[in-house]
């Protein structure tokens, strides 16, 4: 494996950690295993719901999520029968449970009509145990994000909207492989942020061909005008399978320039940086504060609904296949049509997680976050201190891109823009294996 300094040689964005391990490290389990079994002994007093929809109005050229457009007739309400089958069985394999927030995403949630969405409230509401005036984020994109559906969206309580802008400047927009109109555009966000959503968020782009930094702050600025409560600051990763990645597209090499002038001119405009992508404005409410339970996305589990959502017990991580693909996106689908209602009582696909995994996806989803690893809270979790499982963690704090500061080992400002190098470089050498030997569809 490539040591630390190996790798601060290359490119600084060398994968994205939002996840540990990756779904491309799962695998059909050599047993199913009961749900009521994996639940069991688990803490559900403060669970994420996550909801997929799958389903979009266009597939953007840098997108490998799992999702599909333009879909057969009759589709859309068959995967809602399916998902109406999940919820049930899930509800039932998991007993008493408590949601401390949830999210809905795809593909684009309002891609469905406003009576399909009535449906999925509905069965979350009824069948999923979601309760209304916990937070809930739901994903939109500028051609849905209607007066009609934005309306909805408040009405059932969502507290989060989400919309994915990429950038504000046609030509960029198109070079993303994403046709958006700037008048359509600003509609949307007039609509959104007269809404009064507690929380707008504002997803840009940065490393698109053609964009430089003067019209990366243009987009940046064009945002602020919104006075959005989050943005997500994305690297531009061109992936196998997608647009870009069939026309042999590359992200601009303006990639770590673009962040850091980003970074600056946020922070001056009073946000603050959560981790390499998220930004937060001063005034909105950090993380738990903002009502419902509390939720540790270290800790806590996660119910994930429908095909392509991931479920979290502390020691199992499943989930239905994964493709990028049309065609395996399709079968996929497919199959979780088909299924039988007993089906969704058993995890199929995913990745058992050792008690050394574990304490890794740990500090991984600590570290890559402004606050940090909290030193007594992994200790009284894991029974031990971070530097007897991960003395090579060591190396971090020797390349000044990390401190120790009052019990939290942190990462530097020049630690977190290199986030992308750091995530993949804490993999185990198993997990990274199985992503290395991954074949997508």
């Amino acid at each position: 494996m490539p040591t630390l300094r190996d790798r601060l040689q290359d490119d600084p964005f060398q994968g994205y950690a939002y996840a540990y391990p990756h779904k491309t490290a799962y695998r059909h389990f050599a047993r199913p295993h009961p749900l009521k079994e994996l639940w069991a002994g688990e803490d559900k007093d403060a669970l994420f719901l996550y909801l997929h929809l799958p389903f979009c109005e266009m597939r953007c050229g840098f997108c490998n999520l799992f999702t599909t457009t333009n879909p057969r007739e009759g589709q859309v309400a068959r995967y809602l029968d399916a998902l109406e089958r999940q919820i049930e069985v899930v509800n039932r394999a998991l007993g008493d449970h408590r949601h401390a927030r949830g999210a809905i995403g795809g593909g684009t949630p309002t891609f469905l009509t406003t009576a399909e969405m009535d449906r999925v409230f509905r069965m979350l509401r009824q069948d999923g145990g979601l309760s209304k005036g916990i937070p809930l984020s739901c994903e939109l994109s500028p051609g849905t994000a209607e007066p009609e559906k934005i309306a909805q969206l408040r009405e059932e309580g969502v507290t989060r909207a989400s919309i994915g802008v990429q950038s504000f400047i046609e030509s960029e927009t198109r070079a993303l492989g994403r046709p958006q109109k700037p008048a359509v555009l600003h509609g949307a966000l007039q609509r959104l942020a007269a809404a009064g959503f507690p929380v707008l968020n504002i997803d840009l782009i940065y490393g698109i061909e053609g964009q430089t930094v003067a019209s990366w702050l243009q987009s940046l600025a064009a945002a602020l005008d919104y006075a959005p409560q989050e943005l997500f600051l994305y690297p531009l990763y061109v992936r196998p399978l997608t647009g870009l990645g069939r026309k042999g597209r590359d992200p601009s090499d303006l990639r770590l320039d673009q962040f850091r002038a980003g970074r600056d001119f946020l922070l001056a405009r009073g946000y603050r940086q959560i981790s390499l992508r998220l930004f937060r404005r001063d005034d909105c409410p950090a993380e738990g504060d903002e009502g419902g339970a509390s939720y540790c996305c270290q800790e806590d589990g996660m119910i994930g609904l429908g095909a392509g959502a991931r479920s979290y017990t502390r020691r199992v991580h499943y989930c239905t296949e994964y493709a990028v693909g049309r065609v395996g996106i399709q079968a996929i689908l497919d199959d979780y049509i088909a299924r039988p209602a007993d089906h969704h009582a058993f995890a199929w696909y995913g990745h058992e997680l050792s008690p050394a995994e574990q304490k890794r996806r740990y500090l991984i989803k600590s570290l890559l976050r402004a606050d940090g690893l909290d030193e007594a809270a992994y200790q009284a979790w894991s029974g031990r201190s971070w530097s007897a499982d991960f003395p090579e963690v060591d190396a971090l704090l020797e390349c000044g891109l990390a401190v120790l500061d009052h019990g939290r080992l942190r990462l530097t400002a020049e630690g977190l823009e290199r986030a992308d190098t750091i995530g993949p470089w804490l993999y185990s050498e198993p997990v990274a294996a199985l992503m290395e030997e991954y074949e997508l569809a």
